[in-house]
């Protein structure tokens, strides 16, 4: 198992080095160079598998055994998910009206990047230790990502991470949770910009070839592949509670409604459907709606600014895994992917080709939510259940209260599915517990567990990166003084 630049400009890469990366040197993002593909008598058999258990089975199809021998790569998943407060590290809640909600937010921060994060840091240790070897881990947050990576390699003696999160525009518990964490290998900087904004300079240093090799840079955004890899068992873990039997042909369809931000989970969605898992997708978003537009009408093109909204992990306008998406659904055209980026990251604007466009709209469905929907469906969902939603679990809650059943044709099987006789899934990435302000904001009453009350009491540390500084300036002299430590 290799993996390729989706612009096809750089040597192929094993797992380690698609790990120990950001962004290819050519400015695309690795994927692996085959999918594979599973039959019936393989979904038969994992049906009855654990979380945890799913995670090791996936993750083996895409890590040799060669680079982590398979008792190895089980200990390294067991001991990312000993951490995670629920017995099954993932749990799907059955409500009322059909509403399946799968509850991806049980780990240390109480997102559903806990699930990646803590099984890449412990892949990224593995190949560190054996190397002895020290990186510099830069990330870009609009939320619930800096958090995440941060517990993940919080103390590791072989790791300095440097992450930039959006000042104002992330909730409160979300900014403490990465401002508390006083320690020597963790740097966060607070920008007074928007996630997009801060992008750029992790996208410039990236780029600048010469000094990502020199201070070993590399990234745990959902640039990394190792990211998108341990988000795809949540598909498969999903379909199995969800589907009635796996006797019928062909197999029963299950629908997965997505909240979505970078893309990262929606790409993990769209690979487990290329392996054969017979779901269909739906990726919602907020007001921030470029990937809803691009799936509707082949839009993919900036709005004017980026939109504060109560789900503010998805206030992004470059969702960067929708070039992975495209690179999937066009038969892994590099040279096509690599003309249409160009042209996005040149004018912000992109019409999708025809064909490229039709693919894209059989593999996904799409809707928007505006606060008020996002409101409405928090607080239905408690109405009916006394079940406290999160802003961004309700974007998919709008999307299953508000869309009426239809016939569809599932893309795998070139069947018609009927909707109102087919299970549908909403996950659900955080806990309403770090969203106060948006539970407030539907009238009901914020939960919250001691140990984010606790937060409030801490000593905070970050740096101010202010309006008209140069950002990846200062990053490049605060990762430059930090190796002279080294």
């Amino acid at each position: 198992m290799e993996y390729v630049s989706t612009r096809g400009g750089v040597r192929a890469v094993d797992f380690e080095g698609a790990l120990l990366s950001g962004y290819a040197p050519d400015g695309g993002l690795f994927m692996p160079q085959r999918i594979p593909s599973l039959d019936r008598d393989t979904l038969r058999r994992w049906s009855g598998l654990s979380y945890p258990g799913l995670v090791k089975e996936l993750c083996s199809l895409f890590i040799p055994a060669e680079l982590v021998p398979r008792h190895a790569l089980n200990e390294l998943i067991d001991k990312a998910f000993s951490r995670f407060r629920h017995k099954d590290v993932v749990h799907l809640s059955r409500l009322k009206d059909g509403l399946n909600v799968l509850e991806l937010w049980h780990g240390v921060t109480y997102a559903f990047k806990d699930l990646s994060l803590s099984c890449t840091g412990q892949f990224l240790q593995y190949f560190l230790e054996k190397k002895q070897k020290h990186v510099n881990v830069l990330v870009g947050t609009s939320g619930d990502t800096g958090s995440s990576a941060i517990e993940s390699v919080r103390g590791q003696k072989n790791v300095d991470i440097f992450v930039l999160l959006p000042k104002g525009l992330c909730t409160q518990i979300q900014e403490l949770q990465m401002t508390t964490v006083i320690e020597d290998n963790v740097h966060v900087f607070a920008a007074h910009g928007n996630s997009d904004e801060i992008d750029e300079p992790i996208k410039e240093l990236f780029a600048d070839v010469n000094f990502a090799g020199k201070y070993n840079l590399m990234s745990l955004n959902s640039i990394n592949w190792s990211r998108i890899m341990v988000q795809i068992p949540h598909y498969f873990y999903a379909y199995f509670q969800c589907t009635p039997s796996l006797d019928t042909t062909p197999l029963p369809v299950v629908e997965m409604v997505v909240p979505t931000g970078g893309g990262g989970n929606i790409t993990a969605g769209c690979i487990a459907q290329k392996m054969g898992l017979p779901i269909r997708l739906v990726t919602v978003v907020n007001s921030n709606d470029i990937i809803h537009r691009t799936v509707q009408h082949g839009d993919f093109s900036l709005a004017e600014s980026v939109k504060a909204t109560l789900a503010s992990a998805m206030d992004i306008q470059e969702p960067y895994n929708v070039e992975r998406i495209l690179w999937l659904l066009s038969g892994s055209d590099s040279h096509l992917i690599k003309t249409l980026m160009e042209q996005f990251n040149v004018s912000k604007r992109l019409k999708l080709p025809e064909d490229l466009h039709r693919k894209l709209s059989e593999t996904l469905g799409s809707c928007s939510a505006s606060d008020q929907d996002i409101v409405g469906a928090m607080r239905r969902c408690w109405e009916e259940n006394q079940y406290l939603l999160c802003p961004h679990s309700a974007v998919a809650a709008h999307y299953h209260y508000s869309q009426p059943h239809r016939a569809c044709l599932h893309p795998k099987f070139s069947c018609f599915s009927f909707l109102s006789s087919i299970p549908r899934c909403c996950l659900a990435p955080a806990s309403a517990a770090k969203f106060q302000d948006a539970v407030l904001r539907a009238n009901l009453v914020p939960q919250i567990p001691a140990e984010i009350t606790a937060l409030i009491a801490m000593e905070t540390r970050s740096t101010p990166l202010e309006r008209g500084q140069d950002w990846a300036q200062v990053l490049r002299g605060q990762i430059e003084a930090v190796a002279q430590q080294w």
